[in-house]
């Protein structure tokens, strides 16, 4: 199951960077993962500086 991103997200895109897989995209207020693309790894959970990021 991919990840998902919360409303607590601040688009600060560092989750962006540390995605292997290139799931996770800008949007007006918050980003958001593709979920036919992530691979679950949790490296977005990882980098994430406000918790917005869950499974």
């Amino acid at each position: 199951m991919a990840h998902k991103i919360t409303d607590a997200c601040t688009n600060c895109a560092t989750c962006v960077d540390y995605c292997p897989s290139d799931a996770i995209a800008g949007a007006d207020s918050k980003h958001n993962i593709d979920a036919d693309i992530c691979v679950d790894c949790g490296a977005c959970v990882d980098a994430c500086p406000v918790n917005a990021i869950c499974a």
